[in-house]
């Protein structure tokens, strides 16, 4: 939907914000924009809906230049995000949302009513309405810049920073509430941050951009991990990438030890009987099956009832590997304890079966990317084939 040619940003001093940088944004996916300060991010942001014109290149919209399409038409076709939500502090809620069909001519009940459609979709409370911004905190005015942004149902959402000033957990929440939006609605959202974790979180797809605003790399996430392109990739992305990357592998199918759990009210018996070789704890759930945590399977039999933290569960086939990695580190007995949908217990997996699951998922992988390669080379060569004949 949207391609950058060889789109330069000079400024009257000289300074180049964004260099000759070519780029073509998938539809209906969520591209993101990172790098360090001064690479030109937000400047190439601001270039898809003309708030910087480009000093040469061209960036088409739908095979369209935008250059050649009215200023306001444009900027009305697109929804735009920004940092603190940018809203009018002396309109309420739903006014704020139904700022942009007012402008398109919508009549004041149609706009309100697609207002108070899009504070429920964005996960607000419809008592909010007729509220000021500054009676919200920043979490729901984000949710309420999200929403005007939307409220036209442009096809194309254009994001800068705008969960960067509210804390982790909010930041969260908001992201998780941003693809939730977009499964929903499939938007072609270009997304600016800083934090290369949020933008392998959301992005489908990530540009990399150096400072001067040259492009670095553009990759899917997961391949953006496994191969950088260079070093300045590669120290951008930081030590931890390769547990990053964990993200991507599944936990499916992942050897789960049903053998050492035990509700609270189990017999000494029962405790000892599901002791298990090489297993030094029991994980004690209570009578619903949800962890409470791990015990001595010995102490336990002998009435001891001292309960050691079970860390993070992790859910089988939901989460990922590095989730499952992760319950495993953050528990004190170093086994990770998987849970179904329920929150249940449904066994434990130990670090050392959890680190074979990941080198099958390295290997499995590996034996795809040379498949894919392999089938690539055999397309081309009917190609070639097909040509000559």
């Amino acid at each position: 939907m949207i391609r950058f040619d060889a789109v330069t940003k000079r400024y009257p001093d000289g300074t180049e914000a964004v260099d000759r940088l070519s780029l073509e944004i998938p539809d209906r996916s969520i591209t993101v924009l990172v790098g360090p300060s001064g690479c030109g991010k937000t400047t190439t942001l601001r270039m898809i809906n003309r708030m910087i014109e480009p000093s040469s290149g061209t960036i088409l919209l739908d095979g369209r230049d935008i250059q050649q399409q009215p200023v306001n038409a444009l900027r009305r076709s697109m929804g735009y995000v920004i940092q603190n939500a940018g809203l009018f502090q002396h309109r309420t809620i739903v006014d704020n949302i139904a700022t942009v069909p007012r402008l398109l001519g919508w009549d004041r009940q149609r706009s309100r009513t697609r207002a108070m459609e899009l504070m429920e979709r964005v996960g607000l409370d419809p008592s909010m309405a007729k509220r000021y911004p500054y009676q919200l905190s920043g979490g729901q005015q984000q949710r309420v810049g999200v929403a005007r942004a939307l409220a036209a149902d442009p096809p194309v959402l254009l994001m800068d920073e705008p969960f960067s000033a509210v804390d982790p957990v909010v930041r969260k929440g908001l992201q998780e509430e941003l693809l939730r939006i977009q499964a929903e609605l499939g938007k072609t959202i270009v997304f600016v941050t800083h934090d290369i974790d949020e933008a392998i979180r959301i992005g489908d797809m990530i540009a990399v951009l150096r400072t001067g605003g040259r492009l670095a790399q553009f990759a899917p996430p997961d391949q953006l991990l496994a191969a950088p392109a260079d070093a300045f990739v590669e120290d951008f992305l930081g030590a931890d990438r390769g547990i990053r990357r964990l993200s991507f592998f599944t936990s499916a199918g992942l050897e789960i030890n049903p053998e050492p759990v035990v509700a609270a009210d189990s017999t000494a018996d029962q405790v000892t009987a599901r002791a298990t070789p090489g297993i030094p704890y029991v994980m004690v759930t209570d009578t619903e099956g949800r962890p409470l945590g791990w015990a001595d399977p010995v102490e336990r039999a002998a009435g001891d009832e001292t309960l050691v933290p079970y860390g993070r569960p992790f859910a089988p086939g939901r989460d990922s590997l590095r989730a499952a990695l992760d319950s495993a580190v953050l528990s004190p007995t170093g086994w990770a304890v998987a849970v179904d949908k329920e929150g249940r217990v449904m066994g434990v997996a130990s670090q050392e079966t959890i680190a074979d699951a990941i080198r099958r998922a390295h290997a499995e992988h590996e034996q795809g990317g040379h498949k894919q390669s392999a089938d690539a080379a055999a397309h081309e060569d009917e190609q070639s084939a097909g040509v000559t004949g």
